[in-house]
């Protein structure tokens, strides 16, 4: 494409006059965006001017389309500012494999030396609500500081390392910040507090719960046996009552059920459910409540709806090496052979090539088939283990499902009992904004297990009460974190600061 300028002259770039003289023509040979995925290329015929004025010292110059293309370039405006918006979102690979499906010409280098040439508008002051946060270059050892404005939803900034005196540094660049939302991390607030006295510090609802969940974990590790021994126990009644009915009805019922038992009992399960959710179906009941009532997903229910019958499980024709020596072992079994080290060596001794695991996962599947008068003995079930971390939660929220378990461990134990009622009155406080209540609650924790966990929250009381009276979080900071986590490691090894923050900050 051949095109040339209709201006009848051009300013001079030093004494911005605007010159008429032609001194010389040239080509210039501009990239385009394509045309319909073909690449476009413009073959620009421009002039070359002299500057008449005495006091001006450039005297030759070259006609300047500063709507076109700046004038060392060899690519439109618009090309590169669709190669800026291609590498913005999607980095350099990535963003040249779109570019080459599109017809634009364009490697990866290019795609980033481009971004790196985008300018960066840096605002004199700091929004109005700012949240604050650190993010992981590699997680447990080098950090950096992500700084977002909390009322546009937007990150404004990141900092290449986490510390105080770097958050100082920026608050103190960047005055006018009135709230200030952040973790209860200490480095933080004493940047707030130094670099911008009058603003509000909020502390992160989550993230005292969370702080009082790991407390709460810490104080129940002592009593780590207590919280098993209670969980066999509960377990073991809860067994005891199960079993009893049965036992009365059939006393010699003691082995395991064989597979092809536990089939039949899946298979009268799934005809159930399938049963009433065609039921519902006849009588008019829309999908979506089906799904609701029945607690199963729409694409199942579709499924079944269009089959118009029960559909059958598909039967398994995996073929096991240990196949063709089945008649063997059931031989073996029906003698009463249940060692299954001895069966490998058997087996083995025959011409068997795979490992003892192959062997044992095989007999656990094949437990009793066959018409096998051999029946394996029950065995008591293994008692849960619980942990402190796993035990915090159901302390915390109480389910319904963990009642049992929880009267029981209330029952033998008054330390535990006294420090979750104090644990899930902290939580109630946070949820529901009573900061009429934290006075009371700080007086009874003072003397009790959560005394360090209550003495930590005074030091940080201002910042505590306006997460209960502000309705400013961290959540949305939280979010840009994970985007950047996502920005940054599509960008594999060539994730520099610097293009790291070009793609965060500018992305929308």
């Amino acid at each position: 494409m051949l095109l040339r300028p209709v201006a009848t002259g051009s300013s001079c770039p030093m004494c911005r006059r605007t010159c008429r003289r032609v001194h010389s023509w040239y080509r210039r040979r501009l990239s385009d965006l394509p045309w319909e995925c073909i690449p476009v290329r413009i073959d620009l015929r421009v002039r070359r001017f002299f500057c008449d004025a005495v006091d001006c010292g450039q005297r030759i110059f070259t006609e300047r389309l500063p709507e076109t293309a700046p004038w060392h370039a060899r690519r439109t405006l618009r090309l590169s500012g669709a190669l800026e918006q291609i590498a913005l979102a999607l980095g350099g690979a990535a963003g040249a494999r779109l570019a080459q499906q599109l017809g634009i010409l364009a490697s990866d280098s290019t795609l980033l030396r481009q971004l790196r040439h985008r300018p960066t508008v840096d605002q004199a002051q700091a929004p109005r609500v700012l949240g604050i946060d650190d993010w992981a270059w590699r997680k447990g050892h080098r950090y950096g500081t992500i700084l977002c404005d909390l009322e546009r939803g937007k990150v404004i900034d990141l900092l290449p390392e986490r510390s105080a005196e770097s958050t100082e540094r920026w608050l103190r660049a960047h005055p006018g910040t009135e709230i200030i939302s952040r973790d209860r991390a200490s480095l933080y607030a004493e940047a707030a507090a130094k670099a911008a006295p009058q603003a509000v510090q909020v502390a992160d609802r989550w993230h005292l719960l969370h702080n009082m969940r790991e407390t709460l974990v810490d104080v129940l590790l002592p009593h780590h046996r207590l919280l098993t021994e209670v969980a066999r126990a509960v377990t073991k009644n809860a067994k005891s009552a199960t079993d009893a009915p049965l036992q009365q009805e059939a006393p010699q019922t003691t082995q395991l059920l064989s597979a092809g038992q536990a089939q039949q009992q899946n298979r009268e399960r799934r005809l159930a459910r399938y049963e009433a959710v065609m039921e519902l179906v006849q009588r008019g009941v829309p999908q979506r409540e089906i799904a609701r009532r029945c607690e199963m997903s729409r694409k199942t229910i579709r499924g079944w709806i269009r089959a118009q019958d029960f559909p059958e499980r598909k039967q398994s024709n995996h073929f096991s090496t240990v196949d063709p020596y089945r008649e063997y072992l059931d031989m073996r079994r029906r003698q009463g052979c249940r060692n299954g080290a001895q069966l490998w060596q058997e087996l083995h001794a025959q011409g068997f090539t795979g490992r003892p695991r192959t062997l044992r996962d095989w007999l656990r599947k094949h437990d009793g088939p066959r018409g096998s008068s051999c029946e394996l003995p029950s065995s008591a079930p293994v008692p849960p283990r619980t942990t402190p971390r796993q035990i915090a939660w159901p302390l915390l929220k109480e389910p319904t499902d963990a009642r049992p378990y929880l009267e029981e461990l209330y029952r033998q134990s008054a330390e535990i009992t006294a420090v979750s009622s104090a644990a899930r009155e902290f939580c109630r406080i946070v949820r529901e904004r009573d900061s009429a209540a934290w006075p009371l609650w700080r007086q009874a924790a003072a003397s009790g297990p959560l005394a360090g966990f209550a003495k930590h929250l005074c030091r940080d009381e201002r910042a505590f009460l306006a997460a209960l009276l502000q309705p400013w979080s961290n959540g949305p900071v939280e979010g840009h974190v994970h985007r950047l986590k996502l920005i940054k490691r599509s960008m594999y090894g060539r994730a520099k600061f610097d293009l790291l923050r070009l793609r965060v900050v500018n992305a929308t």
